[in-house]
Parts: structure tokens; sequence; C-alpha cells
């Protein structure tokens, strides 16, 4: 029978070092750590993850301003992001994605302070993450080291890791991260063939493909260990991930599930993220 990873035991603890800190640095005269979260337009789900984020800076001591805007010009939300790169009170700054079309995406993180860009999104960290150079690393995918970290795996030498899904916020970003830990790595995307048989091969699979319960033992090695990305609904509206987990748990070593899996640790890896951002600030300062 296959361990369950639940990710709220993982960002407890790492939310109880953040309070603690933040607790410390007020008494020793410092300000409050300050992250600005900026959402364009009605998206539910952004909505939803909004106001967790909002939850969890109240928890650990972090000021959290939320800037709501129904419909901006995409000069105006320039502006503004302007103006908060240069408020040395705001110590890191969220875009919350989806952005309306009007909005093209790369004109604003091409604008975005990269010392305050908390979800590790401007061109400049991303390019830095590839360089293997010190940088703010995309939430998720720091969110998915740490589950393997906690799980004891610091080191994959001779692991072959395969990550289902290509995308810039989690698919590409993970791989490099797990190339950094010496794994050997296959990114399988909706044009590749034959991906059962990649993922067979693997003894850790990353799934962010959003394809409701797709994975199933048949796919899997035995006692890999699978980290799932994936959000979808069943066919009885329920949360679920990419990976059947029911199907999946005696043929695996160590699996997330869908909810309380990786999401948390996406949560508790902004918080971490906007710590660095403020302790780098009142060094500067």
């Amino acid at each position: 029978m296959g361990n369950i990873v639940y990710g709220n035991i993982i960002s407890d603890e790492i939310k109880e070092n953040i309070k603690n800190f933040i607790e410390m640095s007020v008494k020793n005269g410092n300000r409050q750590p300050h992250l600005v979260v900026i959402m364009v337009g009605d998206n539910q789900a952004s909505k939803v993850y909004v106001s967790g984020k909002n939850k969890d800076c109240m928890q650990v001591g972090i000021k959290n301003t939320t800037l709501y805007y129904d419909d901006i010009s995409e000069e105006d939300l320039i502006s503004k992001i302007k103006e908060l790169n240069e408020d040395k009170t705001v110590d890191g700054i969220l875009i919350q994605l989806p952005l309306p079309s009007h909005i093209n995406k790369d004109h604003i993180f091409n604008i975005l302070n990269p010392q305050k860009d908390v979800d590790g999104f401007t061109p400049l960290n991303v390019g830095k993450l590839y360089l293997g150079q010190d940088t703010f690393v995309p939430c998720t995918p720091k969110g998915i080291i740490k589950i393997l970290e906690y799980i004891g795996y610091y080191d994959l030498s001779g692991k072959k890791a395969v990550v289902i899904g290509r995308s810039n916020i989690v698919g590409k970003p993970i791989a490099q991260l797990l190339l950094n830990k010496n794994a050997t790595v296959t990114i399988c995307h909706s044009k590749t063939q034959n991906i059962i048989e990649q993922v067979r091969q693997a003894d850790i699979v990353v799934s962010a493909m959003g394809n409701a319960k797709l994975i199933k033992k048949d796919w899997l090695k035995e006692n890999s260990i699978v980290i799932d990305v994936g959000i979808n609904r069943d066919e009885n509206n329920k949360l679920c991930g990419d990976v059947d987990l029911e199907d999946v748990i005696d043929k695996v070593k160590y699996i997330t599930p869908v909810p309380k899996g990786v999401g948390l640790l996406t949560r508790a890896m902004l918080l971490e993220n906007t710590i660095i951002a403020y302790k780098n600030s009142i060094n500067n300062n």
C-alpha cells in the first residue's frame, strides 16, 4: 500500500517557521513583510486562490493588499505596477493569472521588478532558473521539490523522472529543478507518442496535464513516486487529479492526493518567496 503525502503537514510546518520569523523581525524593529496581489477580471477560480492567499498571509503575519480591477487598461495596469516597483514598503508583487485578453501578460512581466516577482515569472528570473542561479522559483515547482525532500529524496542521481505537461508555470520549471537534482528527465505532452511507455519507465512521475483520473496503475512502474498537480472534476463533480488514486495506491511508493496535496504547498511557497523578497529588502534599505 502506497503512502499518501498530504500537503498540509509540510505546509503547516513552513507556515509556523515563517510566523516565528516575522514575529522576531517585527520585535527587532522591522516593518511587517508586505505582499500585493493584483487581480483583473472576474475569474471565479482566481477569486478562490486569492482568498486562500489572503488567509495564509493573515495566519503568518504578512501584510496583504489585494487590488481588484473589474476592468483596467494595459497602460493603467503598467503604470500601477511601476508605482509598486518603486514602493519600498512593498516586498512582493503577484499578478494573478489569467489576465483578460486585452492585456498582454508578456508586457506586464517585462515591467515587473524581478526582485519583487514572488511568482518567478519575469524573464530575468526564468533565465536565472535555467542557469542554476539563485532566483525566485515558481511556487508549484518549488512546492513539488519540497515534497520530494520531505520524503527523503534530496539527490535524484540514477532516478528517471517523467514530467507530463510543458507549461511555463509547472512543466518546464519542474523539469529543470529535477535536472538540478541529478534526475534524468523526460517531458511528455499532448504531441508525445507512446506516452504510457515513457511513464512506465519513470521512478518519479509529475503530472500536470489536467485530465481527470487518466493515469491508471498500468501506466506506472512498481514503487514509483507520483506527484499529481492536476486539478479536475470527476463524473460526480468532485475535485480530483490526473491520477486515479484508488486504482494506483497499491502500486506506488508515494503519491500526493487532490485536493490536500500540491496546492497547499504552492500557497506556502508564495509565503516563502515573499519572505525572501522581504529579507532582501530590509537588508538593502
